[in-house]
């Protein structure tokens, strides 16, 4: 049985939103799999104007995740792959971060499923997720989406194992 998702906005993130970011991202919990802490506010703030840039250029950005209320939540959303020295370099990467207060209540599978719309539309034929073997929440969240496992490998910085899922947006 197939459980209804919650409603769940995604907006170009603002200046505040960098703050927000931080805020909420300020849980080790969350950080668990990203390096077990928040990164400095000045990351941030680079992240959101980034994802500015992505949005104008490419119609597409990790947005900023908002709740009912319209509190901030976290983010998802789809990047050019960041990195030039591993991984899917030059692929379009999907990913989510969320609170922990709104962990187990679908938002990521709301908002990853508005991404694969936007993405699509936008003319992705294909997307990955590069996520920590470990993290048992996001691998379910892969799955939930239809992507494949594709590779497994190992992070260059952290040295923990990561698997690489895919999914074919063309419908090829």
């Amino acid at each position: 049985m197939s459980r209804l998702l919650p409603a769940v906005q995604l907006r170009v993130p603002t200046d505040e939103d960098a703050v927000a970011w931080h805020r909420v991202f300020a849980d080790p919990d969350v950080m668990e799999f990203q390096g077990g802490r928040a990164a400095e506010l000045s990351v941030y703030e680079e992240l959101t104007a980034r994802q500015r840039r992505h949005d104008a250029e490419r119609g597409f950005c990790f947005w900023t995740m908002l709740d009912e209320q319209g509190e901030v939540i976290g983010f998802t959303g789809a990047q050019p792959w960041p990195h030039t020295h591993f991984g899917p370099v030059g692929e379009i990467e999907i990913g989510w971060r969320l609170a922990r207060r709104a962990w187990g209540r679908g938002y990521v599978t709301a908002a990853a499923r508005t991404t694969l719309e936007r993405v699509r539309a936008a003319g992705v034929d294909e997307v990955v997720a590069m996520v920590d073997a470990a993290n048992k929440r996001s691998i379910a969240v892969t799955e939930r989406l239809g992507m494949q496992l594709s590779e497994t490998f190992t992070a260059p910085v952290s040295k923990r194992q990561g698997h690489c899922f895919r999914l074919n947006l063309s419908g090829a």
